[in-house]
Formats: C-alpha cells, structure tokens, sequence
C-alpha cells in the first residue's frame, strides 16, 4: 500500500488511529556512543511520517504530541517508536517535522533530475557517477542544465502501477525490495526521468530552487562521486560561507581572494615557530649529553647546518665556557655561516683572530666569546669545519 505521506508529501498533519503498540527497544548513537533505549512500536491506519527506506532516511515528527524517535517499515507497515504506550483504537494526531521533510524532498527529487541528466548525509548529497573521471566543463554543463529545467518550472507526478503493467519495464529501477506489497510507485519527471522510487518528492522542479555541484570526488573502481546541495541546502550553504568570508577578513585583514594565501602564510610561520623550539630543545639535549659524559674533556665542537646564533649560544651557556673551550659552526659548509667560540678569556683572545683568519670571516671578541660570520671557498676551504655532529676532546 502507499502510505499518506508517498499519496501527498505536501501534507503536514494527519489524524489517525492505532492499529497496534507493543514494548520495544531502539538503538540511538548519541555524541559517538550507542543506547539502547525502552519505548513502544506503534502502528497506525495510515501515516505521514515517511519510513527510512530507498535511500531516503525517515521523517521525525510527533504523535499525539509525544516524539516519533524512529520509522521503519515493516511489510506493509510503517512502524514508529515513541517513548510512551498508547492504546490500540486510540485517536492521534500525526506532525511532521516539515523542515526535514522538504528538505529531503529537494534532495531527492535534485538526486532524481542530476541522475537523469548525466545519463549515467547530511549537509550534502552525492551521485555515483560511472565513470572514472569526469572531463573539465561537464560538471558546470550538468548544472547549468538542472537550473534551466528548474527555471521551466517542469512537472513531477507520481503514476501507480501494477507490478504485470508493461509500464513498468520502461521506467529506471534498482529493483524491489522483497518485502514489497501493493502498487509499484513511479516518480515522473515531465519528459526527463520515470523512475521507481518509494520516497517523497516535489510536485514541480521549481520547488527545488537551485542546485548547485560543489565538485566531484574518486568513488569505487572506476566510479565518480557527484557531489551537489539543493533547495534550502544552497541559501544555508551562502550563508555560511559569507558568514566565513567576513570572520576571515576581519582575521587576516585580507581580500577573500587572498584568504588561501593568508592561509598558506600562517601555515609556514607556525611550522617555522615549530621548528625554532624543537632547535632549541636540541641544543640543550646536546648541551646535556656532553656535561653527562664522564670522560668529557675540556673541549667540544660542533657542526650544525640548520643551527642559527640562538642555538650556538644555548649550547655555550649550558656547556659552560669557563674551563671548556668551545667552538660552534653553523650553516653550509662551503660558502655563508656563522661561527662562536667561547671559552676562557685567554683562549678566545688568543685563538679569536686566528679562526676568523682561517674562516675569512669578521667578527670580535669580548668576555670569553667570539662570534663572527664566515665565508668559505666554495671547493677549497672544506677542510676547516667540523662534521655534522662531531665532539671533540
């Protein structure tokens, strides 16, 4: 049989009777976690609450001003569980949450016309398209061509057929589900589409308002999936949007042509802070590392290529240059970098100057340091800088 809500998707209140209500339990996932909870099926003389099935998911509404948590069908039956018994024979007055309802009905009749057109969850729908790729220029065409039946305001009607009907071989169907009792229900987009289908629909493609394809994403072997909003979805999806667009210009301060790059910009920096405090949690490992030796000695040098003066002055300072010598080198090896030798004062002034010489850097001594910037020969001064990583005694 056909249910109210499939004969008028348009109705929004029902008065009915209680055919049946027995205890029952259902299973809700409520914040990722799934409960069982006590209520009752309910079955009534006819419905408007729509059950989940053909890909469609089911209406909430109220029922006799008590919640509709769950519809399934069952045979020919539409079951609905509430939380609260009622009395077989008992008068009710069924309300659909109309939002959800015309919501569902512009994304599947939308789902229906895009289908037909490419001849082929929640905040947005998809189409498995059969193919692979779709070629550049296609997905804006397909759009333009579902606007332009909605523009012309084209009808949809719902035909009753029975199932030994030759009209029934003519019509799109993935098949019918075993349980099926009663006419088979055809979904007529006026000289587009007939297809099988027992879910709510539009009466007119005008009532769709506006589709539009956010884009297209690799599905299963060799399989594309559409993926496009309608209806209400699109004026939600512009508010959004513009409602994002001006949170980011008052953020960057930025034309939204350049919000990407803005983007892009934060990215690098906040990997570049990264990146400065895992170098100096480095150089007090390496500080430590070499205080905890028990056979240290009382000289270290290092090389290392992506070190800055921060880092060279970290490892000094945690070292200790009052009875050690030390001397760091930081950048390529051949051509720029920087240098710092620190140790006792006697040390540095004597062995100061004769490093800058050897390094053709400049750079000046004070207090037990010497820092300077050096410049390599590109082939023929390698032999003056430590290795990577060495300690020297």
């Amino acid at each position: 049989m056909a249910f109210q809500c499939q004969r008028d998707c348009y109705m929004r209140e029902l008065t009915t009777r209680v055919v049946s209500c027995s205890p029952a339990e259902l299973q809700l996932e409520n914040n990722g976690k799934k409960e069982k909870i006590k209520g009752f099926n309910v079955t009534v003389k006819d419905t408007i609450l729509f059950p989940e099935g053909g890909g469609q998911p089911d209406d909430h509404g109220t029922m006799g001003g008590v919640q509709v948590l769950r519809v399934t069908r069952q045979g020919p039956d539409a079951v609905h569980f509430v939380s609260s018994g009622l009395e077989e024979g008992q008068e009710v007055l069924l309300k659909v949450d109309w939002e959800r309802r015309f919501d569902h009905m512009q994304q599947h009749s939308a789902q229906h016309l895009i289908t037909a057109l490419a001849d082929l969850g929640r905040q947005r729908s998809s189409i498995e398209l059969d193919t692979a790729r779709v070629k550049s220029g296609e997905a804006e065409a397909l759009e333009t061509a579902a606007n332009e039946k909605i523009r012309s305001r084209v009808p949809v009607n719902v035909r009753l057929l029975s199932l030994d009907d030759p009209e029934v071989e003519k019509v799109r169907s993935r098949g019918l589900p075993v349980d099926h009792a009663g006419p088979i229900r055809i979904i007529d987009i006026e000289g587009v589409d007939a297809n099988m289908c027992c879910g709510t629909h539009v009466s007119n493609l005008s009532h769709l308002q506006a589709i539009k394809v956010l884009g297209m994403e690799k599905g299963k072997k060799n399989k594309t999936n559409l993926v496009f909003i309608a209806g209400n979805r699109v004026l939600k999806y512009a508010e959004r949007s513009y409602n994002t667009e001006k949170s980011l210009i008052s953020l960057f301060k930025v034309r939204p042509e350049e919000h990407v790059q803005a983007v892009d910009k934060l990215q690098i920096e906040e990997q570049l802070n990264t990146n400065l405090v895992l170098l100096r949690d480095m150089a007090v490992l390496i500080a430590r590392n070499f205080k905890s030796k028990p056979d240290q000695g009382n000289f270290f040098t290092l090389h290392y290529k992506d070190g800055d003066n921060e880092f060279m002055n970290i490892i000094a300072n945690e070292i200790g240059f009052e009875d050690t010598v030390i001397f760091l080198t930081v950048g390529e090896e051949t051509g720029e970098g920087m240098f710092l030798l620190a140790g006792p004062s006697s040390v540095v002034d004597s062995l100061g100057p004769r490093v800058m010489e050897l390094l053709h850097g400049k750079g000046a001594g004070k207090n037990g340091r010497f820092p300077g910037k050096s410049e390599l020969p590109g082939q023929e001064g390698g032999g003056g800088g430590p290795a990577a990583g060495e300690y020297g005694e």
